[in-house]
């Protein structure tokens, strides 16, 4: 009879312990900017980011071959804000002007359409193929960049979202580092 009570106590200790490592596991615990590889639920990499954070997207245009930077939050339901966007020339692609609450200027050599208040489930993103000059910036004083080249192929697309991924997806994932 004690034998079957200690057998009950390890298996009852077994389970628990297992159902906790399952949780740990495969609970969402860590904000991140996620690229989904093309519109699938594959993660091909990660940015560890926090509510309230900002990043930006840089790319080449590529008649004019300048930089467009396109600025973004995170906001608290994990939606992407859009927050503005510079460039140095007009053309193919780029807006001309600010509209509503928007503020259109021209500082150092480059427009600005400042308040932006686009607000994004997803943003879709091809990492360039012929001008493959794409970037990504982040941290508290935006000093934190790569370029999308040292983690993805040139013509790829991505899908990018905010959520919250697992320790296990956190592990065996690729994480955006500096």
């Amino acid at each position: 009879m004690k034998l079957l009570q200690k057998y009950n106590i390890f298996v009852i200790m077994l389970l628990v312990i297992v159902i906790s490592l399952v949780f740990i596991l495969f609970f969402p615990f860590r904000s991140s900017l996620v690229f989904y590889k093309e519109n699938t639920d594959h993660i091909a990499a990660y940015l560890p980011i926090n509510k309230g954070e900002h990043f930006q997207l840089i790319f080449k245009h590529s008649i004019h071959l300048t930089d467009v930077v396109e600025k973004y939050v995170v906001n608290d339901d994990q939606t992407i804000k859009q927050t503005e966007i510079v460039y140095e020339e007009f053309g193919i692609g780029m807006p001309s002007n600010a509209h509503g609450n928007e503020k259109f200027t021209y500082e150092n050599g480059k427009y600005h359409i400042k308040n932006l208040s686009n607000v994004f489930p997803k943003i879709n993103l091809r990492n360039g193929k012929t001008v493959s000059k794409n970037r990504l910036v982040w941290g508290e004083n935006a000093d934190k960049e790569i370029y999308l080249n040292k983690y993805f192929n040139p013509g790829a697309w991505f899908t990018l979202k905010i959520e919250n991924i697992t320790l296990w997806e956190y592990w065996k994932g690729v994480r955006i580092h500096e």
